[in-house]
């Protein structure tokens, strides 16, 4: 929850320099969001090729584990999709691109930057921040709602890292593994899901 809240904070501030300053450091800040995003992926990798525990939990995954990530993914994109019928929504693809993004708010809002501009990069972020926070703030009610494997699913890709806390307390020490395998695979689809729906 922490972590959140100082997200949000640095979220809030960069708004309000944003409208106060001239914005002649945009395309430099642009450039440099590029570095700073390909230095996470890169430290990602580093962690997790570094865990032989967690690989070698991956070669001996149970396919019935695939599962779970699948629901994240198919349930994610159809609510994107139903996003469309509301009035003055952004199109199909634009809806599913967002949605790709499933709580990795530091990759997908870079992605959509870039390919359709710094709103749709803004709505990007802030839907995905909102979906950790609302599995930070109601992963009791889910599980107690929907079963230990809702909050892994309303997790998304934040379920490796900032979420497994409160997965481990409220889903059990039993999903823990689950919540990690869930959260790698979906990390990975991310950068590929954002940029298929972005040039479709």
């Amino acid at each position: 929850m922490k972590n959140s809240l100082i997200i949000l904070t640095f979220f809030a501030i960069g708004v309000i320099l944003g409208q106060l300053g001239d914005n002649t450091l945009l395309p430099a800040a642009d450039r440099v969001s590029i570095w700073v995003l390909g230095l996470l992926m890169f430290l990602v990798g580093i962690t997790l090729g570094g865990d032989s525990d967690t690989l070698r939990q991956l070669r001996s995954i149970h396919p019935r584990l695939l599962l779970v990530p699948a629901a994240t993914i198919v349930g994610t994109l159809g609510g994107a999709a139903l996003t469309t019928l509301l009035p003055g929504s952004p199109s199909l693809t634009e809806c599913l691109a967002v949605g790709s993004g499933f709580g990795y708010y530091s990759l997908s809002s870079v992605l959509l930057n870039q390919s359709h501009g710094a709103t749709l990069g803004t709505v990007a972020l802030v839907s995905n921040i909102l979906r950790e926070l609302f599995t930070l703030l109601f992963a009791p009610l889910l599980v107690r709602l929907a079963g230990p494997l809702a909050p892994i699913c309303c997790g998304g890709a934040t379920t490796i890292d900032t979420t497994l806390p409160v997965i481990a307390r409220f889903s059990g020490k039993d999903f823990i593994f689950v919540s990690i395998i869930h959260g790698i695979i979906i990390d990975f689809s991310v950068p590929v899901l954002v940029t298929l729906f972005s040039t479709l």
